[in-house]
């Protein structure tokens, strides 16, 4: 019986006519892929060029002239060639030498909604070096300039006193806090690169060369912005795939293919609470409860809520001072009164601070030249003056624009708490308080059903979720101040301010933080 032959595969035929599949094509177009540089070495291996040769070549990175008057460098990103693999990510780490947890470029990744379910699209973001900066506007200290020459906007590390104010102002998320060196820091643009003529590192580092750097006329008209088909613009402004532009005017040119009106942010949904910021909620809680005390004094001859509205007061004072990374530079302050409420804060509170020391030793003293009329003044000054300190607060906040932390909701959490301990003693009046703040904050919640995505109903959804406990412990607490009080002031005191402390945990952990989209 003859033998069964193996019959073997054809030979694929080779050489320029033989047929090629996807496969093929692909891995011919992946061989081409360079890095700019890679592509710049090859250019000149070939043969000699002279300057005029390379200056297309240049062209593909960096303009070859300074922006002119009335324009700016802005990094343009084109779309369709963005793969998302973050090299320009690990190139602007190494060569700014980033902390191991620290990033100055994102890489994020849109979905095109109901208009366009299969669509996708990976973004690469920095600084957008914005015509109005609000890092730069909300900086206490003057820790950032905007170059006059080119519009970059850096980060003066040696005037930074860490107290991470720019984080909040900034609707991008682009400075990050450095633990390591108690101080923000940022995307300067590689300025050192440019002011010699060579490419930020994520330009040369990115594979596709989607990143470059371009010039741009600084017109802070949106309707004029809008006209470039900038992505900041393409979007409905009731979607979210990143925050408008109106806020900071930011100069980042995205190009290439359009953008759905519905595209969203592919971590938009993630439930993560924001930080807690833990010495803020003591400042704010103890400044305010402790005016509380201090002007249930005024009401009442008894030294008793006067020194201890003034220890609390003082207390949270100290508490403010943890949250600054080089609280020896706070000193500057002043430098900011023009733009920041940060600045006029700390200005408020140093004004009003020597007062509760004043009323609560003076009576003491011996007759001093004028005495009673310093203490009429003084207390005349100090409801006016700690409200002022208070409406300053809630201006820190309002002035980030974001959602949860809008004047009205503000205010009545701030001046509630300063309303709330003032009536300490008066248990109708404090019940009506806490339920007038507690009642917002209940219809608040109702937002969690919302069918479409917006700020409110993501820091519903948070109260509700990871922060169910603390949100329920909130309420609770407020509750059992009621009847406590009832039955002693300094009973219902303790629940109360706990009530306090974490209602202020959620408004920091709760708020929607606008960013750039992630992953």
């Amino acid at each position: 019986m003859p033998a069964t032959l193996k019959r073997l595969p054809p030979v694929p035929p080779t050489g320029p006519s033989a047929p090629t599949t996807l496969i093929d094509q692909l891995l011919a177009e992946q061989s081409t892929l360079q890095t700019p540089v890679a592509k710049f070495s090859e250019h000149h291996q070939q043969k000699q060029h002279s300057e005029s040769d390379l200056a297309p070549h240049y062209r593909q990175l960096i303009p070859l002239s300074k922006p002119g008057a009335g324009e700016q460098y802005a990094f343009e990103v084109t779309l369709d060639r963005c793969t998302g693999c973050k090299a320009c990510v690990s190139a602007c780490h190494s060569l700014n030498g980033l902390d191991e947890d620290e990033v100055w470029r994102d890489v994020g990744t849109l979905f095109g909604g109901e208009e366009a379910p299969a669509w996708q699209q990976t973004v690469t973001t920095a600084c957008h070096h914005c015509e109005d900066p609000g890092c730069l506007n909300g900086c206490p200290v003057g820790a950032y300039e905007k170059e006059p020459d080119s519009g970059i906007v850096r980060h003066l590390d040696d005037q930074c006193i860490g107290c991470s104010y720019c984080i909040l102002k900034c609707p991008y998320d682009v400075p990050k806090y450095s633990k390591k060196r108690g101080i923000v820091r940022k995307c300067d643009m590689c300025h050192q690169r440019l002011a010699v003529c060579e490419a930020p590192a994520c330009v040369q580092a990115c594979p596709t060369e989607a990143i470059r750097i371009v010039t741009v006329p600084t017109e802070k008209s949106p309707e004029t912005r809008a006209q470039t088909g900038d992505l900041f613009h393409r979007q409905s402004k009731k979607q979210s795939a990143i925050p408008p532009s109106h806020i900071t005017l930011p100069t980042t040119r995205y190009i290439g293919r359009p953008v759905p009106a519905t595209a969203y942010a592919a971590d938009r949904a993630a439930l993560t609470p924001q930080h807690a910021h833990w010495p803020l909620v003591f400042m704010l809680v103890f400044t305010q409860a402790g005016l509380g005390l201090i002007a249930r004094f005024l009401q009442t001859p008894n030294p008793i809520p006067l020194f201890a509205g003034s220890v609390i007061f003082y207390l949270g004072m100290a508490a403010s001072v943890l949250h600054l990374g080089q609280p020896l530079k706070a000193w500057r302050f002043f430098i900011g009164l023009k733009t920041s409420w940060l600045s006029r804060e700390i200005l408020a509170f140093s004004l009003f601070a020597p007062i509760p020391l004043i009323l609560c030793s003076l009576p003491y003293l011996p007759d001093l030249p004028y005495k009673e009329e310093i203490l009429r003044l003084t207390t005349y000054a100090t409801l006016p003056a700690g409200l002022l300190a208070v409406f300053t607060s809630v201006m820190i906040y309002h002035d980030t624009r974001r959602d949860l932390w809008r004047f009205p909701r503000g205010a009545i959490r701030f001046f509630g708490t300063v309303a709330a301990f003032a009536a300490l003693a008066h248990p109708i009046i404090l019940s009506a308080v806490i339920l007038l703040k507690l009642l917002p904050e209940l219809r608040f919640l109702r937002h969690r059903n919302a069918s479409a995505w917006s700020p409110d109903a993501h820091s519903a959804r948070l109260q509700l979720r990871p922060l169910r406990a603390i949100f329920r412990t909130r309420v609770i607490l407020a509750l059992c101040a009621i009847p406590a009080a009832f039955i002693s002031p300094w009973l219902a005191f303790p629940f109360l301010l706990g009530s306090e402390i974490l209602e202020r945990q959620l408004f920091f952990q709760s708020v929607q933080a606008p960013k750039m989209p992630g992953i």
